[in-house]
């Protein structure tokens, strides 16, 4: 690739190829010079503008316009402040349970062999009330997980690999009643085994570029099919220990009430947020001509998928149609349902998406049967639209 060509013009050319190599059906999902666009009714006039009070950024999905999210309109939060990192001065700490503790520069990484890999995730507290916002997709550039810990050398006692960021801020805990209160970098865990899996990547580019501040410069933990939390940015330390991490935001934060039957009772788990769970949106409604496109994402763990559905107001599902260039394991997956005969006025639209296993994205109803709390919403998300 040549320094005149983006990875976008070099997505169209790959696209243009795939057609003429016999890929039926698909094109960039860039609107077309005879698309118009339709209007949802459920998006709130003033949503997608940018608000200067607030350190959080939605990725409004109807600006889906290929593959990959570009670096700054990627969705971001975070819990403390960003840190501000000069990446010539930076180093990676690693230490606990290792034959030999290390400081790596970012050119240390830099210099070990790198990979790229395509993720999409989701903040686990992705909503419809954000219309899904929370949700991008990119390609990563870094070094494995796992390469790292072979440098330094794993001790068999070591259980986890605990991920301290550089934002910190006050936590508190409180011990009998009385509280506690210092300040702490913000951290998550893993369990030595899938730290040690083929997916977990130190990152440091985003799309082919240096990260940017807001997602994580210079370096941060990417696990490839977890929920965003686990994803740690401004990535400054590893500690292998033999005891599980208890920190705030592992063990009383992100956490998750499920239930099912045992022995004809009803009992419910508490489980860590981690894995994602499959999960399809729609993001988009075009028309063209006598028909209207419709356009969506979806987010899974990496588990392959058997299909997606749509459905309009009280009719049959029927079979979308998958992009063939969104096929990386771990990267979201758009999908195309053409919608012929809409009659004018106010119609209800609504994606489900199974994978393999058999797992059906649930209705709302279905899900809070069985869930509480609002994190890991993986429910059908209805749609509604005005056809001219």
């Amino acid at each position: 690739m040549n320094s005149g060509t983006t990875r976008r013009e070099m997505m169209k050319q790959s696209l243009a190829l795939a057609g003429v190599m016999g890929v039926p059906g698909w094109a960039l999902p860039a609107l077309a010079q005879d698309e118009a666009p339709v209007p949802f009714t459920d998006v709130p006039e003033n949503f997608g503008q940018p608000n200067p009070a607030s350190s959080i950024r939605i990725y409004d999905v109807r600006n889906i316009d290929g593959p990959y999210t570009p670096a700054d309109a990627f969705y971001t939060i975070q819990h403390f402040d960003k840190p501000v990192i000069d990446p010539s001065g930076f180093s990676l700490g690693v230490s606990g349970l290792v034959d030999r503790p290390a400081q790596l520069s970012l050119d240390d990484l830099r210099a070990m062999d790198s990979i790229e890999i395509d993720a999409g995730y989701e903040c686990s507290g992705n909503s419809r009330r954000l219309i899904q916002g929370l949700a991008s997709n990119g390609r990563w550039t870094g070094v494995p997980l796992r390469a790292v810990l072979d440098l330094v050398g794993v001790k068999p006692a070591a259980r986890e690999a605990v991920f301290f960021g550089a934002d910190k801020g006050p936590e508190r805990v409180d011990f009998r009643g009385t509280p506690h209160e210092v300040d702490q970098p913000f951290a998550r865990s893993l369990s030595l085994a899938d730290g040690m899996a083929s997916g977990p990547l130190l990152a440091y580019a985003l799309n082919g570029a240096p990260l940017t501040l807001e997602q994580g410069s210079p370096l941060r933990l990417l696990v490839p099919g977890w929920y965003g939390v686990s994803n740690v940015k401004w990535l400054s330390h590893i500690r292998l220990q033999s005891e599980r991490f208890v920190g705030k935001w592992q063990a009383r934060w992100y956490r998750t009430l499920w239930s099912e039957e045992i022995g004809g009772e009803t009992v419910w788990h508490e489980t860590e947020v981690s894995r994602l769970r499959v999960k399809s949106v729609i993001a988009r409604v075009t028309r063209v001509g006598g028909r209207h496109e419709v356009l969506g994402f979806v987010l899974h763990d990496g588990t392959p998928l058997r299909g997606v559905q749509v459905k309009v107001d009280d009719g049959a599902w029927q079979a979308a149609t998958l992009d063939p260039s969104t096929n990386g394991q771990y990267s979201w997956k758009l999908f195309r349902f053409t919608w012929t005969g809409a009659a004018p006025g106010e119609h209800t639209l609504v994606s489900r998406v199974t994978d393999v296993n058999g797992n059906v994205q649930p209705t709302s109803d279905e899900l809070s049967a069985i869930k509480q709390t609002g994190l890991e919403d993986n429910s059908q998300f209805p749609r509604t639209v005005m056809v001219a």
